[in-house]
């Protein structure tokens, strides 16, 4: 059982990390992308904006067919559609193919997003789903630990094309993963109908349901809050304050280490509290270091070790929200686990790219932009959870 329990954490773990992978390993690069494609700053973000959308907007198509016909043929199709987008942007001759193949690679990489959740739902239920959320996550963090930091060794020497030629590399090793270790989770008899109206009845169960929106907004802007300084940190840190792509890559490395860490005592402290006041304590925890990082950047503290300090306990307690808000919003969706983190992922992911696009028209070059986006999104999760949270709210169950 352990055995079996480690194994799922890691190749589950492994195929979520594939898309991050290709959001991490690139930040370092986007300050010289800019330069050799003589793109701006903001048409430079684009590129992660299109990524980011296509992430969202495809979990919707890939969610119910899983729910259809299994886990495993969906994301087969994903790995080899972000296999095509990843060559694509090692070719791209100019920002506007760039912004186009990363669309591809985002349609690819959605369904790395939507479908170990649900394999997790399909696995596991309560504490002992968000232990392997947790473990998954924990494997899943090598991408924004080590992948800025081979990002950053590989564009030095071969230039920034050599990071698409990378996470190509690493899709197929996981493709290779899927084939060969890995047993379908959604057996036959547990498939819904493949009709629109079993996937519309779907949808409808869950926009019926302001428990799961409400957790669902609540990682989203927890998710945005994290979007708002993936779009930013780059230029704010190397241009602004001069740090190396390396330096950067460990700067960003630090962040995930709180948030990593923080996501490992998520079950744990779920067993104890109860997964609910995890979420409120360590939201209300990550919107206050957040607001105390706005107000000194107000008042002119333009310090780097103030921003890297701060951002990190914020972070950190990020770590406790995402896979415990996440497990909450499925929880009582079994039958349809694929749908529900479809939607779930859409309107975190939607939210995610919004903000990227917002920030990105207000980038001056500071850091005032990142870090007033940031606070604004720990606040609204706070407003969402003390909403949503107060009490047990049991979900709506599918119709037969």
């Amino acid at each position: 059982m352990t055995s079996n329990y480690l194994k799922n954490a890691i190749v589950l773990g492994l195929l979520s990390a594939v898309g991050p992978f290709a959001i991490d390993m690139y930040l370092p690069a986007l300050p010289s992308i800019a330069t050799d494609l003589h793109a701006s700053t903001a048409a430079t973000q684009m590129t992660l904006t299109a990524f980011f959308v296509a992430i969202g907007i495809c979990q919707l198509a890939y969610g119910p067919v899983s729910d259809m016909v299994g886990r495993k043929p969906p994301l087969y199709v994903g790995l080899a559609l972000f296999t095509a987008g990843s060559v694509g942007c090692a070719l791209a001759p100019n920002v506007a193919w760039l912004v186009a193949f990363r669309f591809v690679q985002g349609l690819g990489a959605s369904a790395m997003m939507v479908i170990p959740r649900a394999i997790i739902r399909d696995l596991h239920t309560g504490v002992e789903a968000t232990r392997l959320m947790s473990l998954v996550m924990l494997v899943f963090s090598i991408s924004p630990i080590l992948a800025p930091l081979t990002g950053s060794a590989l564009i030095v020497p071969f230039g920034w094309r050599a990071v698409f030629v990378a996470v190509t590399v690493a899709a197929v090793l996981a493709l290779m993963l899927l084939a060969t270790v890995f047993p379908e989770t959604r057996p036959v008899q547990d498939r819904i109908k493949v009709s629109v109206g079993g996937v519309l009845a779907g949808f409808g169960v869950l926009f019926r349901d302001w428990h799961f929106l409400g957790l669902t907004l609540i990682g989203g802007l927890g998710m945005a809050s994290f979007f708002s300084f993936l779009a930013s940190s780059s230029f704010v840190y190397i241009d602004h304050y001069g740090l190396t792509p390396t330096q950067y890559s460990m700067a960003f490395a630090a962040n995930a280490i709180g948030f990593i860490g923080a996501s490992q005592l998520a079950a744990s402290l779920g067993a104890r509290f109860g997964i609910p006041r995890v979420v409120l304590g360590a939201v209300t925890l990550h919107a206050l270091f957040a607001v105390i990082l706005l107000i000194a950047t107000m008042l002119g503290a333009d310090s780097f070790a103030v921003l890297v300090t701060l951002l990190f306990l914020s972070f950190a307690f990020l770590g406790l929200v995402i896979p415990s808000s996440m497990i909450l919003a499925l929880e009582n969706h079994g039958p349809i686990a694929g749908i529900a983190s479809a939607l779930g992922g859409t309107l975190q992911m939607l939210a995610g790219g919004v903000m990227i696009a917002v920030v990105s028209q207000f980038f001056n070059g500071t850091s005032g932009p990142m870090v007033a986006a940031i606070a604004l999104c720990a606040c609204g999760a706070l407003v969402a959870s003390v909403l949503t949270l107060r009490g047990p709210h049991p979900a709506p169950q599918m119709a037969e």
